[in-house]
């Protein structure tokens, strides 16, 4: 048999292209093709970019691709050149078989946006199957009575090319007794039969052998044959007949096998075995033999395969009767297969989006679908829905196509994902549904601003609290998703009193926590309020504010504070009580006040000292002071009472006031007793700049004193080095102090002294400490008693309590201004240091004659080299000369053999100046004999029962 081969020749291939565009918004266009059958994979089909009009740019960045559905892919998209090309070898007998025209149909789907194109390819059949026949070989049984012009039924040749390259003719070889006839049917399909055109004669030849040969239109030409073989028999003149040309049935579609469709009948008018008819079926379509089956005795049709409308909606098959002759006769039985509902619609999700933004408006596609049913009528119409109520909506767009989009808007915060189910069902009894679910997730959109947990917020910090405190927190959440529900906390710009909100508080951009910037102070600021902005991190950014309420609570950090009393430096402020002054007297009222709040601010008041505390008390909640007995002539003038004021916080603070209280009928007789603290009160002030200024001397001292013994240390070593590189043979220089002069001898200072002076701007608060001499006894006040040394320390002691003169300003003396009767100068015999003292001298004349020699002593011991008297300027005005020898003439320097004695030529112009000094001096101690007096004790007070006590004792010693 000949093979429909394509290769070794060209074809010529027709493009019919047309291109339509539809009103449905997703369809955009239809273009068509023709194509020959068995072209070589990656044949061109046409240039689908040119004939859409689409940009190969739009081909590509759109995930341009080919949507055939359930068939076989034979047809590829080259994106990069645009075309359409064969991908798989086309057979349009396996394909379309003897369906025409047969066509190829698919969809071109473009995404961002979804649009899709129908694409029809036509295949064209070519030449390239040749015709056969079903059997090898066909045999007849010719009587030899046949008759000119018999007709035998030969089995017709099926070619499954179509048109031209079907079958077209036939042809019988030998052609001697036998020709053919062509017999055109309405199915298109030609009956052959063959047409006895000379008796035969079965003595002449019992047995003949005939080629029938079926030829097609093709190019080339296409060929197939069958043998005949003929019995001639003997004489049956009469062929049978079916009752009717043309026989029609019907069946159910999935009918059962052994289903009866019909009975055929024929009849033959001859008899005995001639007349026996035997029925077959001799239809050349491919498969009929496999469907159906004939009763060769009884012409009943049955059915024994299984028949599908959706396959062939009719069959036709050819019917042959023959009687034991060899007489036969044909028909044509047509089978319609009847439809029924057994098919469920195809759901094809062409293109799906797997989520879409919340924010997206209505209308907007999800995904589109096919949707096929094969059934006919009614079975094969097909309704789609939604089996939910959510936001969306299916749409039909064109037949068989369906859009998925959707209705309202969306909210991710209230359904973030959906499960679409879509329900499609046809209108057959019963009806039959398929269903697909889709799965959409709603992505988030910046919707949403942060919400605070209240609508405000209070909160209560103790004042005096540590900086960076926690006091609370504030809450915020926002119904958005990932980076748009992440909350930001900003505190806004505003300020308190003046000041920025941010110097008092901060806050955690993450957390929310308020934290202290600073201590507050409940007397300052007790409530202030400020605003937090809760700000989410979409783009752009949402935000909400919320005020915050911060309330300081009161502390106990504040001690009363006393008004009245006023405190003040001087002693003489007092409040007066007279003698005569009953129980209950009201002396005074302390006012006191405290600027914390609450029970912190309750105040009491308690008497902590009194003089007498028979005498006084202090109302707990007034402070009011008043007398609770008597007041008698035996108390004392002066008393002084401490106050305290307490608070009642926890833990409680407190002050305390001094009130002096003068028991007194008269105002002179208080100032008497009152003018002796003045000292006092100014001591206790200034106590503090002393106690700094002396330890400030004392360090420059110590450095100093440091420096001048590694001088003297290394001055000594030096003259040590010169003395002995000189062997004792240095000159002696001797050292003059101003205004005296080395007159030789040893001098009168028969002992070494060491004197103790301490000196202050107050001569009250100076003393003289006396060192132990060399020898072991002193000389008494009056030079006629030797006291032991530890009466004299004792002596000395109680002389330090008392209180202290200053020392005179200048005490350094011309010879005439030495000790001696005031203003007396010596005879001639003590600028020589030979004369004793002319008069007794006072003691003020004394101290004066100890502070010069001291400061002489203390200079020429510096100069001169090392000493044995020390010095310092611990002094006491109430120190008695206990043994004075004469400074008047000399001075001896212990350690040294020096003895100093004044200059005569500078005596006379310094004792001018010493006397006018002196005067002045005078008058200043005059006019305040109280401070400045030059006796040895200082000037007694106004005496007080106390100080009546002190004196007491001093005598008794």
């Amino acid at each position: 048999m000949a093979q429909g081969k394509m290769s070794g020749r060209t074809m010529t291939r027709q493009v019919l292209l047309f291109i339509s565009v539809l009103s449905l918004s997703s369809v955009h266009g239809q273009v068509s093709y023709s194509i020959p059958e068995e072209m070589a994979k990656g044949s061109l089909v046409g240039n689908i970019s040119q004939d859409l009009g689409l940009d190969i740019k739009r081909l590509k960045s759109s995930k341009a691709r080919i949507h055939v559905g359930n068939s076989a892919e034979y047809i590829e998209l080259d994106k990069d050149r645009g075309v359409l090309l064969i991908k798989e070898r086309i057979d349009r007998e396996a394909l379309c078989r003897q369906s025409t025209p047969c066509a190829l149909h698919f969809q071109i789907i473009l995404e961002n946006p979804i649009e899709f194109y129908r694409v029809t390819i036509e295949i064209i059949d070519i030449n390239d199957n040749a015709p056969v026949f079903q059997k090898d070989s066909m045999k007849f049984e010719i009587s030899e009575s046949a008759v000119t012009g018999a007709k035998f039924v030969l089995e017709r040749a099926f070619d499954s090319d179509i048109g031209s390259n079907g079958l077209q003719s036939y042809s019988l070889n030998p052609t001697d007794n036998f020709s053919l006839k062509l017999h055109g049917q309405t199915d298109g399909s030609k009956k052959v039969e063959m047409v006895l055109q000379k008796p035969l004669d079965r003595e002449k030849q019992e047995q003949m052998s005939l080629v029938l040969t079926a030829l097609d239109g093709g190019d080339p030409q296409m060929s197939g044959t069958v043998q005949i073989h003929v019995n001639v028999l003997d004489a049956n003149d009469n062929a049978p007949v079916f009752t009717q040309a043309l026989y029609t049935a019907s069946v159910v579609e999935n009918s059962q096998k052994g289903t009866l469709l019909t009975t055929v009948s024929a009849t033959d008018i001859d008899h005995g075995s001639n007349g026996l008819v035997t029925y077959s079926i001799s239809s050349s379509t491919i498969g009929i033999l496999d469907l159906f089956e004939i009763d060769e005795s009884n012409g009943e049709v049955r059915l024994i395969g299984k028949v599908d409308y959706e396959s062939d909606k009719h069959y036709q098959i050819d019917l042959e009767v023959k009687d034991t002759g060899g007489l036969s006769d044909s028909s044509k039985l047509v089978v319609g297969i009847v439809d029924v509902n057994d098919n469920s619609p195809l759901i094809d999700m062409m293109s799906t989006s797997k989520s879409i933004p919340e924010n997206s408006p209505s209308q907007t596609v999800i995904a589109v679908m096919s949707v096929h049913d094969p059934d006919s009528d009614n079975n094969g119409v097909v309704n789609c829905v939604l089996t939910q109520n959510i936001p969306f909506t299916i749409k039909s767009t064109s037949t068989g196509f369906y859009s998925l989009v959707t209705d309202s808007d969306l909210d991710r915060e209230g359904a973030f994902e959906y499960n679409i189910i879509v329900m499609c069902s046809d209108e057959g009894v019963p009806s039959l549904s398929s269903s697909v679910t889709l799965t959409l997730q709603i992505s988030d959109v910046n919707d949403n601003a942060p919400v605070f947990e209240r609508s405000s917020y209070e909160a209560y910090i103790l004042e005096n609290n540590t900086p960076g405190l926690s006091i609370f927190t504030v809450k915020a959440r926002d119904a958005d998703w990932n980076q748009n529900a992440r909350v930001s906390y900003i505190l806004e710009d505003s300020s308190v009193n003046g000041v920025p909100v941010s110097s008092y508080v901060s806050v955690s951009a993450d957390s929310g926590v308020v934290h202290s910037v600073r201590s507050f102070d409940y007397e300052q600021i007790k409530a202030f309020q400020f605003r937090v902005k809760a700000q989410d991190g979409g783009s752009p950014p949402l935000s909400s504010n919320v005020t915050v309420k911060i309330m300081i609570q009161d502390q106990n950090d504040n001690a009363p504070q006393v008004l009245y009393p006023v405190q003040t430096s001087s002693p003489l402020v007092a409040e007066m009580v007279p003698r005569s002054a009953d129980v209950g007297y009201l002396v005074t009222k302390v006012v006191a006040v405290d600027v914390d709040s609450g029970q912190n601010a309750w105040l009491s008041y308690k008497l902590q000292k009194a003089t007498d505390r028979a005498l006084f008390e202090v109302g707990l909640q007034n402070g009011e002071i008043r007398t609770i007995r008597q007041v008698t002539d035996k108390d004392v003038v002066k008393q002084r009472l401490t106050v305290v004021v307490e608070d009642n916080g926890q833990p409680s603070r407190s002050a305390t006031v001094n009130v002096n209280v003068a028991v007194a009928d008269s105002f002179p007789e208080v100032l008497s007793e009152f003018t002796d603290f003045t000292h006092d009160v100014e001591y206790n002030d200034n106590l503090t700049f002393y106690l700094v200024l002396a330890l400030a001397v004392v360090s420059f001292l110590f450095i100093v004193s440091i420096i001048a013994i590694l001088s003297v240390k290394c001055y000594r070593w030096r003259h040590e080095q010169m003395f002995y590189k000189s062997n004792g043979n240095l000159p002696v220089i001797p050292y003059y102090p101003p205004l005296y002069a080395d007159v030789g001898g040893t001098g009168t200072l028969r002992q070494v002294y060491n004197y103790d002076v301490c000196g202050t701007t107050d001569s009250r608060k100076s003393d003289m400490k006396y060192v132990r001499p060399y020898s072991q006894s002193i000389i008494s006040l009056d030079g006629t008693q030797t006291l032991p040394h530890a009466q004299r320390d004792t002596l000395i002691n109680d002389d330090g309590e008392n209180q202290q003169k200053p020392p005179n300003a200048d005490w350094r003396f011309t010879q005439g201004q030495r000790p001696g009767p005031s203003g007396a100068g010596g005879p001639p015999e003590m600028a020589m240091g030979t004369g004793p003292w002319p008069n007794p001298p006072t003691e003020a004349e004394q101290l004066q004659a100890l502070m010069a020699a001291a400061n002489e002593v203390s200079e020429a011991t510096a100069t001169l080299g090392p000493g044995t008297m020390g010095l310092s300027t611990r002094y006491s005005p109430q120190f008695t000369l206990q043994h004075v020898p004469d400074y008047r003439q000399n001075v001896y320097i212990p350690g040294s053999t020096a003895t100093l004695t004044s200059n005569p030529q500078q005596q006379q112009q310094q004792q001018m100046l010493m006397q006018q000094q002196m005067a002045a001096q005078q008058q200043a101690l005059q006019a305040q004999p109280s401070e400045a007096s030059a006796q040895p004790e200082p000037p007694k007070a106004a005496q007080t029962p106390a100080s009546k006590k002190k004196s007491t004792k001093k005598e008794k010693k």
